[in-house]
């Protein structure tokens, strides 16, 4: 078998493979005699038909299976005496297939850059002041009584701004321009819809249209649609509402007392809850501080190395990425399909960071192999107790669910970085700025 390396890049690589003809014309043989044994062919008996006849009747089907059959292993082959390593299975092109000629393809793949990670000991890094103001403290106070109000019906007024409101609702979407000749969508209805006034989620100058209403009172407007409409159903939309008001109802703030600490549970006073709130803020501040020290670090690694980094990472980094946004959608109850989001433009805008992440992590790979770093199975069965633990599993079955999708081996890298990044850490220099 006759191979040429093509270096078409740092991380591009190409194979141009020649599989001898003998080999081909030995795997048609092979083919024509196993179709023979079963095609039936007017006037000749099963396995009776000239194999030459066999060969002319199957003869693009054949060179197909040829191809099948001696393309993998002879990239296989290839790749191993050259010594490479691809990172996801080479892109097959340009196959020549034919009796009594070589078999002729070539295969594509990416494969690591060469790593000098250079100096990664001693760095110096940024860590912010921790800083929780008399100002902060107040405003999370605030917050727990927000949480804690409740809902005071209201008679003898008109709707006020941060009332919540009772309604019956009935709506209808009218058809952008372009679509206005079909007509109007049928009418939505729905009753005893709660709506906070001055809420985020209300579609723009819904809450001026409701201020001033009175119990018991009707009102119909049209409210217009931004091209950006959480809802790609809605966006660009002018939509015809029909209002009933059923119910006013206003939010009561406990009063700011001892009182209030003790109906949280676990607070004889409101000092001992300010006292806490404010240890709770400061301990997210080192959270956030740690943080924000571990993504300089990650940018000084990811700017250690210059070049291309494989393409077949960061489409990776990128998948990963938009799955992440995709289950915090289904967490907020937005479903990914209906909402308003161009998922091409939203790929493209994670590459840059993702390139960056990606960077990183081989310059951290690369340190653990000088370093030698590893993760003993201790560590490994200690991290799945934890995820078991969090999701209500067994560690056996939080064990075989990752063996399944392949996520142990995946687990074990994240684990083997987080030592790197560790070990890196507990040598810079830490410098509060």
């Amino acid at each position: 078998m006759k191979v040429e390396l093509q270096n078409l890049s740092e991380t591009r690589k190409g194979l141009a493979v020649e599989v001898p003809s003998e080999a081909v014309d030995s795997e048609i043989e092979r083919l024509s005699q196993d179709y023979r044994r079963t095609l039936k062919i007017p006037g000749f008996r099963p396995g009776k038909a000239p194999v030459r006849l066999v060969r002319a009747r199957l003869h693009d089907q054949i060179l197909h299976e040829v191809a099948q059959a001696l393309i993998p292993k002879a990239v296989d082959e290839a790749i191993r005496d050259h010594g490479l390593q691809p990172i996801a299975s080479p892109t097959v092109r340009d196959v020549k297939t034919e009796e009594g000629q070589p078999l002729t393809f070539t295969a594509l793949f990416e494969v690591l850059p060469p790593i000098e990670p250079g100096e990664y000991k001693g760095l110096t890094l940024r860590r912010p002041p921790i800083q929780v103001t008399d100002e902060s403290v107040t405003e999370a106070v605030q917050r727990l009584r927000e949480h804690s109000a409740h809902l005071e019906p209201v008679e003898g007024r008109s709707v006020e701004n941060g009332d919540t409101v009772t309604i019956d609702l009935e709506r209808r979407v009218i058809k952008p321009p372009a679509a206005k000749s079909s007509g109007h969508d049928g009418p939505e209805s729905h009753g005893d819809v709660e709506i906070e006034i001055g809420g985020s989620s209300n579609p723009p100058g819904f809450d001026e249209e409701l201020i001033g209403m009175s119990l018991e009172e009707t009102k119909d407007f049209v409210l217009s649609n931004p091209d950006n409409h959480e809802s790609k159903s809605l966006a660009d939309t002018e939509v015809a509402y029909k209002i009933k008001l059923k119910l006013i109802r206003r939010k009561i703030l406990p009063e700011l007392n001892d009182e209030f600490a003790l109906a949280l549970g676990k607070f004889d006073s409101l000092e001992s809850l300010t006292t806490q709130v404010k240890a709770d803020l400061a301990s997210q501040a080192e959270l956030d501080a740690d943080g924000q020290v571990r993504s300089e670090l990650l940018r000084k690694l990811a700017d250690s190395i210059e070049g291309e980094v494989p393409e077949a990472l960061i489409d990776q980094e990128i998948d990963r990425r938009v799955q992440r946004f995709v289950e915090h959608l289904i967490v907020q109850r937005v479903d990914p399909r209906q909402a308003n989001i161009d998922w091409d433009t939203f790929r493209k805008e994670q590459r840059e960071p993702a390139t960056a992440t990606v960077r990183s992590m081989l310059v951290i790979d690369e340190i653990a192999r000088k370093e030698s770093l590893t993760v003993k199975e201790e560590e490994i069965d200690a991290e799945l107790q934890r995820q078991a633990e969090r999701a209500g599993r067994t560690v056996s079955a939080a064990r075989a669910l990752l063996e399944k999708d392949g996520g142990l081996v995946k687990l074990k890298d994240g684990l083997k970085r987080e030592k790197t990044i560790d070990f890196i850490l507990n040598q810079a220099t830490i410098v509060t700025a």
